[in-house]
């Protein structure tokens, strides 16, 4: 993808991403600018099937911390103000809405089994016991269900994963996927 076709897409979104963590407008210029530096810079840093948003979206994140270190204010902005907030974008939040949906899509009594330890928060050991089913067993049971909970998202979106296997960013695949 070239550059332009990214900066066209995306420029609007990274431009109010940096209004919501900085008054000044014209600061937010500069950083825009900074970011599109950086961007053209680290093109081949881009791995191939990585989601183009995450990571311009990483390079904004890094270009507003540093513009707080390098300007000394990072001590005078309220805890309430930093990009991590609460107020900030959770993608797991964005998510949570295609769970049931997907649930539904699954065998009842996986879909159950995947509420109850999963949603539910019930311990395997005891939700085995509850169902006269070994331990072991269950645990395979909910394995299975999860790998098929997956493959369910990954038929409709591409993930973006942190070092730690962490869910960053998702888009997508088409809109022919209703689930959610």
């Amino acid at each position: 993808m070239k550059l332009e076709d990214i900066w066209s897409s995306y420029r609007s979104s990274l431009k109010a991403f940096l209004h919501s963590k900085i008054s000044n407008p014209s600061d937010v210029d500069d950083l825009l600018q900074e970011i599109l530096i950086k961007t053209h810079n680290s093109m081949d840093d881009l791995k191939k099937g990585e989601s183009i948003k995450s990571w311009l979206f990483q390079i904004a994140n890094r270009t507003t911390i540093d513009f707080y270190r390098k300007n000394g204010r990072l001590n005078e902005i309220d805890s309430e103000d930093l990009w991590y907030g609460e107020s900030e974008y959770d993608v797991k939040t964005d998510l949570s809405h295609c769970i049931e949906p997907f649930l539904k899509a699954l065998p009842e009594e996986v879909a159950e089994l995947l509420r109850s330890v999963d949603l539910g928060e019930r311990s395997q050991k005891a939700y085995a016991q509850e169902l006269g089913i070994s331990y072991s067993t269950l645990k395979s049971r909910v394995q299975k269900g999860r790998s098929e909970l997956q493959a369910l998202f990954e038929d409709c979106c591409h993930y973006s994963l942190d070092k730690q296997g962490n869910l960053i960013d998702f888009e997508q695949k088409s809109d022919s996927c209703k689930k959610c």
